[in-house]
């Protein structure tokens, strides 16, 4: 009998998996039809848990821009390698002499990277930090934001928008997601404009105009906030049909906003600052004096998939370079002194090798920051699918499923396929950029079987997808 090569073997089997999968379902079909989307511009691949085999396959070995479904792949290293307990810690350190509520010296804030660090929290440590005995402070704020590598980073660069909040950059010593939070108020002679929090040292100036009629869905169009010295100036018509909106707003560096944000807070809680704030590390002479810890990632997670939090992904992507980065790895306690800052580099080459150990191969991936909030990022839906296989056989399968969009139900999904029978049958994180529409995750058919499906739309007309992309969900759905 003739023995068949490697390369003619791969091709028939490559032909008998096309063989086996079935066509694009009509509905879909139209839909991208409808929507001017041509099949080479998607990658689809729909697969069963335990099948050896993709029920659906077109285009599903090429490479993808996935936007906000790379968040998949980054949440599920991030469980695997620093495990669903894993806590971000933030340290206050003492570099000088505490007597009598008088500190003669520093304080130093040295941050790992806390994804969610918000206002709330922040108020809280430093009314502990009070309670403890420190009330006036004799030298400067010390923020030490070595953890992570410096990054020369344009916030305007993605989308020329660089007050959006998406847009903040990674930061060791990440307050309250480095955001003004603005609400805006109409009522019958002007608009209010509340803004929080208060940061020391910026005086809002309210130039905000009654406007009669607007976009309500793209209002914060005809609104701008930018900062001019110390004034915060919030201008425009707003179209007071709208009712109350708020928008987030990102304006100053995170050194700045943290410094400004820690003055207002210390002040308000009666304690006194007499120092400047100034970048700087631990000193060789400081003692710790208070550490904050964060909730565990499993928790946090939920915020990153349900709601796709941009910010919020890239803080995770590069603490996964932390353990590997320290001299002496310590789950849960991030790098210590000496450890090698985390860096994008770092982290793409942590969850290349976390592929790796799991006998997971894709050759055609492109890590940048691992949130999908990027022009270069690259996956195929067939490694999608495969990543998500992976995720159905882990022990962490349920805080990882338990962490996507409810169809129908919750974050990011909840608007879609509300009177579905998919409603509440799949869990699935979708992703959006100009030009890009994507959704991933898993779809439970009435028969009771656990689907992978990926849909991958690259193409100009990508927004007007997401009709065949519920098309192959309430499809999927349907399956016996």
């Amino acid at each position: 009998m003739r023995t068949l090569s490697f390369h003619t073997l791969l091709i028939s089997l490559c032909l008998a998996a096309s063989a086996q999968a079935a066509p694009l379902p009509p509905l879909v079909r139209d839909a991208l039809q409808q929507a001017h989307i041509p099949l080479d511009a998607v990658s689809i691949e729909v697969r069963e848990e335990n099948a050896r085999m993709p029920l659906i396959s077109l285009n599903a070995e090429r490479a993808m821009n996935p936007a906000s479904t790379m968040k998949l792949l980054t949440t599920y290293a991030g469980l695997e390698l620093l495990g669903p307990a894993y806590s971000w810690k933030t340290e206050a350190w003492l570099d000088g002499k505490l007597e009598k509520g008088v500190l003669q010296g520093d304080l130093i804030l040295k941050g790992y990277g806390d994804p969610k660090f918000t206002l709330e929290e922040f108020w809280l440590w430093l009314r502990e930090l009070r309670g403890r005995g420190v009330r006036e402070i004799h030298g400067d704020l010390v923020l030490d934001r070595s953890a992570f590598e410096p990054e020369l980073f344009d916030p305007g660069a993605f989308d020329n928008d660089p007050t959006r909040a998406y847009n903040v950059n990674p930061d060791a010593l990440l307050l309250n997601f480095n955001a003004i939070r603005l609400r805006l108020i109409p009522d019958d002679e002007k608009v209010l404009v509340l803004a929080e929090p208060e940061l020391a040292g910026i005086t809002l100036d309210n130039r905000v105009t009654r406007g009669v009629n607007g976009d309500c869905d793209n209002w914060n169009d005809a609104v701008s906030a930018q900062l001019n010295g110390t004034k915060l100036l919030v201008q425009g018509a707003f179209p007071v049909t709208c009712g109350e909106r708020t928008e987030y707003v990102s304006l100053l560096p995170h050194p700045e906003y943290a410094a400004a944000l820690f003055r207002a807070l210390w002040q308000e809680l009666g304690g006194t600052l007499l120092g400047k704030s100034r970048n700087g590390v631990v000193s060789a002479s400081a003692t710790l004096y208070a550490t904050h810890h964060s909730a565990p990632l499993s928790d946090l997670i939920r915020d990153i998939n349900k709601f796709s939090n941009n910010v919020m992904a890239r803080q995770l992507f590069l603490s996964l370079s932390i353990p590997m980065s320290s001299p002496s790895p310590s789950r849960g306690e991030g790098g210590g002194e000496g450890a090698i800052p985390a860096s994008p580099l770092h982290s793409a080459q942590a969850v290349r090798e976390w592929l790796t150990s799991k006998k997971l191969d894709f050759p055609e991936l492109v890590l940048e920051n691992g949130s999908g909030l990027s022009r270069k990022e690259r996956i195929s839906a067939h490694s999608m699918t495969l990543l998500l296989q992976a995720a159905q056989h882990s022990p962490l399968q349920a805080e990882f499923e338990a962490s996507l969009p409810i169809v129908g139900v919750d974050g990011s999904m909840k608007k879609r396929l509300k009177e579905s029978s998919a409603a509440n049958h799949a869990h699935l994180k979708s992703g959006t950029l100009e030009g890009v529409k994507t959704v991933a995750g898993y779809v439970q058919s009435r028969s009771g079987k656990q689907w992978s499906v990926v849909f991958f739309i690259n193409h100009p007309n990508a927004k007007h997808g997401q009709a065949a992309q519920d098309a192959l969900i309430e499809w999927v759905q349907q399956q016996r």
